[in-house]
């Protein structure tokens, strides 16, 4: 008999997914797009059939309608009274879920972004304190709610896979929790296509072997599974198992916020020197505020026209994102160059040896439990 790998169910992993993004997006601000089955694509009447679906709404999707179908088939299917096509702007998603991810990195910074609307997130260890998983997905699906008036879905578990597959389980608007113990049981009844990574073509090929759920799939040999699919086979059975080990692979870290601008003709005015200062300060304590960070060092650099760079640096006391802090910090160190005989070609500030801003003591007012 074939001998599974140990599992690992020491970890607690959220998955989180917004509920139809972009079409909750475009609702939230035309209201009036509610009651439509709106679809998120070119009108192909506009351009010659042509387009694809970037996302449908609920109603929409009652009509058979999803996300990478052609365009067409929604003026196929959808009554001409209730159909509404409007284009993706993807620079307006691209900042709500920038709005969302900092929901995310307030929990934790173990965040794997897998499109603008949806994550995995490592809560094993998290930032609020001693909380459930399943408080802090309450936490940020309320949260998300509430500042951006936005529907997501969560799924809770011991690995990456089982939390996709509670997150999808239950939209839209979905809590889902797949303990250890219960694992086995709910892969046993769910179909193969539901299982994250099984393509079309790959469902017609279970088809043709008459293999259609979970509960297919465990009763057979992790040997005949691998002579079927390959590698594939193998990440099948452990998957049916409630086997993944793939760990939450965080984007990097920023390691410094900063702004710098070239001068020509070159600075040689002590106040305009010093208002460009102050403004660099100021940009950069907005974005650092905007990002939930703070930095404990800051650094100025000079480049003058015979393009000699000279950089100076500061540990602060204590982390901060206070514009004066930086402002301050700043003019201390442009008074240690020399640049007035030369002039100033390059001004810039950065902050760096950033961390996030922790939030103490917060009462998340939910549930208690181990998960």
């Amino acid at each position: 008999m074939d001998l599974l790998p140990k599992n690992d169910i020491h970890r607690k992993i959220i998955h989180l997914d917004m509920d139809a993004f972009y079409a909750s997006v475009e609702m939230r601000d035309n209201p009036e797009l509610k009651n439509k089955a709106l679809v998120i694509a070119h009108d192909p009447r506009e351009y010659n059939g042509h387009g694809v679906i970037a996302t449908a709404n609920y109603l929409a999707r009652q009509y058979g309608i999803n996300s990478a179908m052609p365009a067409i088939e929604a003026v196929r299917k959808i009554p001409k009274d209730k159909l509404v096509f409007v284009t993706p702007n993807f620079d307006k998603y691209r900042h709500v879920s920038a709005q969302v991810h900092e929901i995310m990195h307030a929990v934790t910074d173990q965040v794997e972004s897998v499109a603008l609307d949806e994550a995995y997130m490592d809560v094993t260890n998290n930032k609020l304190g001693n909380f459930s998983a399943i408080e802090l997905g309450c936490y940020m699906q309320e949260r998300i709610y509430k500042e951006l008036h936005l529907g997501a879905s969560f799924g809770v578990s011991y690995n990456k896979f089982l939390a996709k597959m509670g997150s999808e389980y239950a939209k839209p608007f979905g809590r889902s929790v797949i303990l250890p113990q219960e694992a086995v049981a709910f892969l046993a009844d769910q179909p193969i296509k539901k299982f994250p990574g099984v393509g079309k073509k790959t469902q017609g090929t279970f088809k043709e072997l008459g293999l259609q759920t979970g509960r297919d799939l465990q009763q057979l040999s992790v040997k005949k599974l691998t002579s079927l699919f390959g590698k594939f086979g193998y990440q099948l059975a452990l998957h049916a198992h409630g086997i993944d080990f793939s760990p939450v692979k965080a984007q990097r870290k920023r390691k410094s916020i900063g702004r710098e601008n070239t001068y020509l003709p070159v600075l040689f005015d002590q106040n305009e020197i010093l208002r460009n200062l102050r403004n660099f300060a100021e940009v950069i304590s907005k974005q650092l505020k905007e990002k939930k960070l703070q930095g404990k060092v800051v650094t100025i650099k000079v480049r003058t026209p015979d393009f000699v760079t000279k950089t100076k640096r500061q540990t602060l006391p204590k982390f901060t994102s206070d514009e004066q802090v930086i402002y301050q910090a700043s003019y201390e160190l442009l008074r240690q160059v020399d640049y007035q005989t030369a002039g100033i070609r390059l001004l810039g500030i950065s902050v760096s040896q950033l961390e996030s801003i922790r939030y103490a003591e917060i009462n998340l007012g939910l549930f208690s439990t181990d998960w």
